[in-house]
Parts: C-alpha cells; sequence; structure tokens
C-alpha cells in the first residue's frame, strides 16, 4: 500500500451505510466501521487482517504534509489531527501508538452543521444562543455528540447575531462560513501551540463568544473562567458523564484550599451544563440523545456554591426545575422507554440508576394497565407482603 492507495479504500468503507461514525484501523483486525455505535468489520479493496506494516502506512499517509503531527505521535504516543477526502468528506483523526504499533481512528465530520432541531435536542437550549456572557459545558464520553451540539449552537448564534466568534479546536471540525458573525477558528499544532496559549490571545482579539475544543487541565480551565467573568460567552466541553461529576471535575483541578473560592466562582459563571447519552433507537434505525440540562437558578447556585447534601442535590434540582427547563437522565430515558423510542434493555443501560428507574417503570405499567383495562381495580396485595411488592 503507498500513500495513494488509501482514499480509495476509505472510500469504499464510507459505501458500507449512510450512518458511519467511525472508521478504526488496528493490528490484527480488518479494517472496521462503527455504525450506530456497533463496529462492522469490513474489507475494502480486499484487506484482511491488517499488519503493523499496513497501519503504520495508514498513519503516515494521514500524517503526510503535516510534520508537526508525526512530532507530536513520536514525543507523546498520540496525536489528533483534521483530514479530508478530495470529495470534501472531513475526518477527525486519532492515531496512537498500542503494543509497539499504530491504532488509527477516523471520526466521520457531517458536510453540513446540523441545527439543534435537526440532532432532536430540547428546544430550551436555543436560549444559551441569547446569552451575554457566563460558562455553557456540553459533557459525555466520546462520541456521544457534543461535537454537533456546539456546532449547532454556534451556528444559530451565527444566523442571528452579528458578534465575533473564536473557535480553539484540536483538531477543527466543523467549518463555520461567515454569515451575521465573524467566524475565526484555530486549531492547535497548526495556528496555535496549545490551548491555554491560544485562549490568552482569544482574549486579545475582542470575540462576543469563544468556543474551546476541550477544558483538559487547570490553566485552560481558569483562563475560561476568567473569561466568562469578564463578560464573555464561554462553550468548551469536558468528558464526564453528568452535571455532578463535571463540578467535582472542575473543583478537583483547583488546590484544595480554593474549593470555596472556585464553588463560589462556578456559581456565579455557569449557565447550562448539558450531559449527552446517545441511546440506540428500537427500530434500529440509528441512535437518539437523551439530554440532562442543569442550569443557573437561586436553588441550583446555592447547591454549588455550598456544595450538596441529602435532599439538597443538583439531581434533586434538576428533578424538580421541569419548569425552569431541566431535566435528568433518568426522567428523559424513562420517557423513551414509555414511548417505545427506544428498548428497555438499552434503557436502563444508559440510565444513571438502573434500579430506580426499573422500580419507576414498573409502577407506571401497573398503572396504564388499569386505565387501558374496564376500569376494574387491581386485586389488593394480601396484608404482610412488603410494600415494594406493589411494583411487580
Amino acid at each position: 500500500m503507498s500513500f495513494f492507495d488509501l482514499p480509495p479504500v476509505i472510500e469504499r468503507m464510507l459505501l458500507v451505510s449512510d450512518k458511519i461514525s467511525d472508521l478504526n484501523f488496528s493490528v490484527g483486525q480488518q479494517p472496521q466501521v462503527e455504525v450506530n455505535g456497533k463496529l462492522t468489520s469490513v474489507q475494502p479493496l480486499g484487506l484482511q487482517k491488517l499488519s503493523p506494516y499496513q497501519t503504520e502506512i495508514i498513519a503516515m499517509s494521514l500524517m503526510e504534509g503535516n510534520p508537526d503531527a508525526a512530532e507530536r505521535l513520536a514525543n507523546t504516543g498520540s496525536v489528533d489531527l483534521s483530514w479530508s477526502l478530495p470529495t470534501k468528506i472531513r475526518f477527525r483523526v486519532n492515531i496512537f501508538q498500542q503494543r509497539g504499533t499504530y491504532s488509527i481512528v477516523m471520526r466521520v465530520i457531517p458536510t453540513e452543521i446540523p441545527s439543534i432541531e435537526s440532532l432532536g435536542l430540547p428546544a430550551q437550549l436555543s436560549e444559551i444562543t441569547n446569552l451575554r456572557n457566563g460558562i455553557v459545558l456540553l459533557t459525555g464520553p466520546t462520541g456521544s455528540g457534543k461535537t454537533s451540539t456546539l456546532a449547532a449552537l454556534i451556528d444559530r448564534i451565527n444566523n442571528e447575531h452579528h458578534y465575533h466568534i473564536v473557535t480553539i479546536e484540536d483538531p477543527i471540525e466543523f467549518l463555520h462560513q461567515h454569515r451575521r458573525s465573524t467566524i475565526n477558528q484555530r486549531e492547535i499544532g497548526t495556528d496555535a501551540q496549545d490551548f491555554p496559549s491560544a485562549l490568552r490571545a482569544a482574549l486579545r482579539q475582542a470575540p462576543k463568544v469563544i468556543l474551546i475544543g476541550e477544558m483538559r487541565d487547570y490553566e485552560t480551565t481558569e483562563i475560561a473562567l476568567e473569561a466568562a467573568e469578564t463578560g464573555h460567552l464561554v462553550l468548551s466541553t469536558l468528558h464526564t458523564i453528568d452535571a455532578s461529576k463535571t463540578i467535582d471535575r472542575i473543583i478537583g483541578l483547583y488546590p484544595k484550599n480554593e474549593e470555596q473560592v472556585i464553588r463560589t466562582r462556578l456559581a456565579q459563571t455557569f449557565r447550562f451544563i448539558i450531559s449527552q447519552r446517545l441511546v440506540p433507537r428500537a427500530d434500529n434505525t440509528g441512535r437518539v440523545a437523551a439530554v440532562e440540562i442543569l442550569r443557573t437558578t437561586p436553588r441550583t447556585r446555592e447547591y454549588l456554591q455550598n456544595g450538596e447534601a441529602e435532599g439538597k442535590s443538583l439531581l434533586d434540582a434538576m428533578r424538580d426545575g421541569k419548569l425552569d427547563g431541566m431535566q435528568d437522565f433518568d426522567t428523559v430515558i424513562k420517557d423513551l422507554i414509555e414511548r417505545k423510542i427506544v428498548s428497555l434493555e438499552d434503557g436502563l443501560a444508559f440510565a444513571t440508576n438502573p434500579h430506580n428507574l426499573q422500580l419507576a417503570l414498573k409502577g407506571v405499567s401497573i398503572r396504564d394497565d388499569y386505565l387501558q383495562s374496564d376500569n376494574t381495580p387491581p386485586a389488593p396485595k394480601p396484608r404482610g407482603m412488603p410494600m415494594l411488592n406493589i411494583t411487580q
């Protein structure tokens, strides 16, 4: 395989499905595509199980003309970069060493910027695009749709406001065009050395909105908070599973003796913490976003500043905050199961507390059965049986 053989291989792999999210090249495996969260082996142009030499050639092909990426891979053992086919299909690429060989994961970047509506996101997220300042965090595991949600929010701002927007990404994924706003997109490794230096420079570039690809460390987080405190709207991501863990992660970056100070700063600057999980649809046509939303209210600011306690947790605030536009994962997943959008098995697998969700679903099913029957109430349980049995 020479450098020039890679594009036909990639194009052949993309023909497998129009719902491919990732391409995977690992030694000892055939090339693989990920469709709706599941890996499937393919044989593009007859390729069988890949050898160390073949994955190294694929890695070199992807880094051709990008000596900085090759240097980072040699120095750190992994590198992120963007790559595109002549057909304009773009990828976010991660090349990494494992057991002395190279593996490659290529995330397919949609050519069109999605909208909040097309992603099936809660309508209240549109309010983010009208915020004047503060910090908005998108959280979730890799592949949960954080980047797509951020792109949809930036696109809405771009279409509705006359702002200067600066994005700092590693690598750049969605390409935005100037509309009402002016958008400058900077890529780490190409346009800037790292997130902290790019973020410091951004504060001198008079932006209204700053998008940070990921708040990875103390320095980036500290500058992001300073930006939010000085009148900028900051959007960023974290690899955390829910709102509470997001707060814990940020606080954990700071010395213990600064915990109260950082809690106060976060309480004053955060506007939304949005966590996402992509759950397979019951009809196998794709995945649906389950979205947890924590937003700033007097109650959430109090819990954040003073710390959570029994009956005073951020989860309690989200469960009780429907009128404020808040929602928690398990309530959202319960609704998806009841509407048969996702299966019970998948819903429980993605729930925060599967046991409590299962009990809640059993209680609902009894009421539903009663309403759909001839209105004859269910027979009373014999005395002495545990109350838990009423849900069985």
